[in-house]
């Protein structure tokens, strides 16, 4: 996957620097400006695991209760991921943070680390070829390093896990109250998600066997992630982008180019949702249905059909990601599945005061602040959601340090725009 993210770009390269003078080091070059030309293809080569998203306009709509009948707003171009988030590649995240905090906090060996030991140990960089042969360290069966890690474990049984407290993920990031404030803050997430998280959300039912080893065993690498909080969602996404830099796009033709990754925003989520590549498109044309192999249609979207009714789409809870068919933009699973998480702060009335370009409404809420004030925006509709939550225009929210079985993520990255033919430069 890699190999081709590299390798495509001989052409994308070209189209990245469309619009750039080539050799511009001569004062003659400097003011002759290249014509346009348009880009055939239409996308870029996508990260891995992500597809290209060309920039649009939608019409995006409040809360159905708030009286507002929505607006136009355009996006920028953007990268999504193409399925929700699954286990597999959370557990990364989990065991990147937890070799972290082995490394750093208990190992602090010398041969682990690039750089020589100062005075107080801070700021030193992780030799990660060397970790990474002996990781996930939290497993490591060698006595000598179980012992001096014994403070980062919990016992569940006869069973090593991870102690929640001690495995946090710190990172920075542009904390806003709205239009009051935005200053940069350092924070601290713990990073594991709660695993017993399906016996919580439905007391009285059997689900244990799904809290033992929905998060934990191989079987389920492919389904996605849930019982993971706003925050650590957020939190994922940060690892996620500097992950990316670090080990993809310096081998790429993004390489140099300043890129933001983050949750999606409410106004992405709904034009990749929708993927609306002809202006025709209607969400109603969506393909919730499937032939079967008697000829009967049969549903293609995970959700709830009626009361005590949830298999008739193929499963009782969540799904493996890329179950059913893609959507136009190349997206599985944006209704139904697992509900998912978006970057906004939830109100009733955002659509009416936030911008009709790339819109977004941060809150960053203190630890102390009314939940009122911590709600996020949730969208797609899950496996244990009625067919009304799957439209892709629905709003509900959670609070952002609550998690649950039935919601998880994905993530974006910004891209740049392609020329198109018409931009292309022609004769007056």
């Amino acid at each position: 996957m890699k190999g081709i993210f590299r390798n495509r770009l001989g052409v994308a390269a070209c189209v990245a620097l469309l619009v750039s003078v080539a050799g511009c080091n001569t004062s003659s070059n400097m003011y002759n400006a290249p014509k346009v030309s348009a880009f055939k293809d239409g996308k870029l080569p996508a990260p891995p695991g992500m597809v290209y998203v060309p920039s649009g306009t939608i019409l995006f709509k409040g809360s159905l209760d708030s009286g507002n009948v929505g607006k136009n707003i355009s996006l920028s171009a953007f990268f999504i991921d193409e399925t929700e988030v699954t286990n597999k590649q959370y557990r990364a995240f989990v065991n990147w943070v937890a070799d972290s905090v082995a490394v750093t906090d208990y190992l602090n060996d010398d041969q682990y680390f690039l750089d020589v030991a100062s005075e107080n140990g801070e700021g030193r960089r992780i030799d990660w070829k060397k970790v990474k042969k002996i990781s996930p360290i939290w497993r490591s069966s060698d006595p000598s390093i179980a012992e001096r890690i014994a403070p980062m474990l919990d016992m569940k049984g006869t069973s090593r896990s991870l102690n929640g407290d001690a495995v946090k993920y710190r990172y920075a990031y542009l904390k806003s109250k709205g239009n009051r404030k935005k200053e940069f803050v350092t924070d601290t997430v713990s990073v594991i998600p709660a695993e017993d998280i399906w016996s919580k959300d439905f007391p009285n039912a059997q689900l244990t066997s799904l809290d033992a080893n929905y998060f934990t065993h191989q079987s389920f690498d492919y389904y996605p992630v849930i019982g993971v909080s706003w925050l650590q969602a957020r939190a994922y996404a940060d690892w996620r982008g500097k992950e990316m830099m670090a080990n993809v796009m310096k081998n790429s033709y993004l390489s140099g180019y300043q890129l933001t990754f983050s949750l999606p925003t409410e106004a992405q989520w709904q034009y990749a949702a929708e993927g609306k590549l002809d202006p025709r498109d209607t969400v109603a044309s969506t393909r919730y249905t499937v032939e079967g192999e008697e000829g009967k249609e049969k549903l293609a979207v995970n959700y709830k059909q009626g009361e005590g009714t949830y298999s008739r789409d193929g499963a009782t809870f969540t799904l493996p990601v890329k179950s059913y068919t893609p959507n136009k933009f190349g997206l599985y699973n944006m209704a139904g599945n697992v509900s998912e998480w978006t970057l906004d702060a939830y109100s009733p009335s955002a659509v009416a005061f936030v911008n009709d370009l790339n819109p977004v409404l941060l809150y960053d809420a203190d630890h102390d602040d009314a939940d009122a004030l911590k709600r996020k925006v949730v969208r797609g509709g899950s496996w244990k959601d009625n067919g009304e939550q799957l439209n892709s225009e629905t709003r509900n929210y959670s609070v952002d340090y609550e998690p649950h079985s039935y919601i998880g993520f994905r993530c974006v990255m910004s891209a740049f725009e392609l020329p198109t033919t018409q931009s292309k430069t022609r004769k007056y």
